[in-house]
């Protein structure tokens, strides 16, 4: 399973997040959930295995670029979808030489926040 985003205040290492931009499967990924999919379409879509996929989406999920959501079903259970994490990456080097990383995030409504919230609870059961 996917494990979760670090939170907008904690950042991935630069390296996880160079790691998953220079696969060409992560690269697919990152294009295909702009909008939530589930691992099934996401297979259909970006033409790769479903092991291969859960191994991308873990990698992605490291640097902090995917988000995993449970969708409550309307005649019960629930679907999880995967979704793009940011709006921007940015790599930068100070004045000391040193590499650092910012991910701007989407902006959440309450009720995505709160869902976010519920994910972390039913994990924890």
């Amino acid at each position: 399973m996917v494990s979760e985003p670090a939170s907008s205040e904690d950042t991935p290492s630069l390296q996880d997040i160079l790691d998953a931009l220079d696969d060409p499967d992560c690269r697919a990924i990152l294009r295909e959930t702009a909008e939530p999919m589930t691992a099934n379409e996401l297979i259909d879509a970006c033409e790769i295995s479903k092991s291969t996929l859960y191994r991308k989406l873990d990698r992605l999920s490291q640097a902090s670029l995917v988000r995993e959501r449970d969708v409550i079903n309307p005649g019960g259970g629930r679907t999880t979808k995967y979704e793009r994490d940011f709006d921007d990456v940015t790599i930068s080097m100070d004045e000391t030489d040193t590499f650092s990383v910012t991910i701007d995030r989407p902006s959440r409504q309450s009720d995505e926040r709160l869902a976010d919230i519920w994910s972390k609870m039913g994990d924890e059961l």
